[in-house]
């Protein structure tokens, strides 16, 4: 019996699943751990990746969304314990065997999510900002209380007492919110590490949170406070960039003109991202009813 199942959403990126599942396939020759891809209805062909990973198991989501997909991967599964992770994620060598040495008790363990450009130097204006902002994970996790489902470890019983992935929600914190309300509490574990490739323009960016902004938009509320409360917040966005200036400038691993790019791109975006929260309060929002794609698309 399979002690872990490794659940990964999938949707048209085969090149970057082809890459997490080399990183991870030799990881799982000698334990007792299954990989479930889960496909939500790509266009593209993955009969190649098939053939060349006999030993991952391929579903068939045609409901679309990573929550849906998820949500399959573990009801086709019997595995205690429950590993997530992103097919575009490059979990670190040692990925499985840490999260097997965790402790399985009933929680939910979060660790870093670092970023890596496709592309050789110098950054980009997007890669340089996502170097420096795209995943805050040890603030999610230790503040926040969730960890998002790139790098999430569990058990089947978390899983079976908090219920489904929802949709139309950024779904990992709010089954991780779910999750802790019901007791199970979120823990840090520094040396669980997965690797994410940055955005590499700012079309990307955009993508990316116009999508958490119309998402978090329908978790706000309608009533009058509650657009008063989004105004505000619009306002505390727009002057936010001013003030993450100095993180960009103290960065280690950017040079000046990356800095640069770096920061021009952050004051730009928290402008964009003001405007269009604004814009929500003058318009009724297009709201998917399928909640959040892939990459935000």
């Amino acid at each position: 019996m399979n002690e872990a199942a490794i659940i990964i959403p999938h949707y048209n990126d085969p090149d970057r699943l082809r890459r997490c599942l080399s990183v991870l396939v030799p990881q799982v020759q000698d334990q007792p751990v299954e990989i479930v891809v889960v496909d939500n209805a790509s266009t593209v062909d993955l009969s190649a990746i098939k053939t060349d990973f006999p030993r991952v198991r391929f579903l068939d989501q045609p409901e679309k969304g990573p929550g849906p997909a998820r949500n399959l991967g573990v009801v086709q599964t019997t595995a205690p314990r429950l590993f997530f992770t992103d097919s575009d994620c490059v979990p670190a060598p040692d990925w499985v065997a840490t999260a097997l040495a965790i402790s399985p008790t009933d929680k939910i363990t979060g660790g870093p999510v670092n970023t890596f450009d496709e592309d050789p130097p110098p950054r980009s204006g997007a890669q340089a900002f996502e170097t420096v902002f795209a995943f805050p994970f040890e603030d999610y996790v230790k503040r926040q209380k969730f960890t998002g489902t790139g790098n999430l470890i569990t058990t089947r019983n978390v899983f079976e007492k908090t219920g489904l992935f929802a949709g139309g929600v950024f779904e990992d914190k709010d089954w991780c919110l779910r999750a802790g309300a019901l007791g199970f509490p979120v823990v840090w574990h520094p040396g669980l590490i997965v690797s994410h490739p940055t955005r590499d323009d700012f079309a990307g960016l955009c993508r990316k949170w116009k999508s958490n902004v119309r998402v978090a938009y329908s978790r706000n509320g309608a009533g009058f406070r509650d657009r008063l409360r989004w105004g505000a917040r619009a306002l505390i966005v727009a002057g936010s960039g001013v003030l993450h200036l100095g993180k960009v400038a103290r960065h280690p691993l950017l040079s000046r003109r990356e800095k640069l790019a770096a920061g021009w791109t952050l004051l730009r975006l928290r402008s964009m991202r003001a405007v269009w929260m604004i814009g929500q309060l003058i318009r009724r929002p297009d709201m998917r009813p399928e909640g959040r794609l892939y990459d935000d698309a």
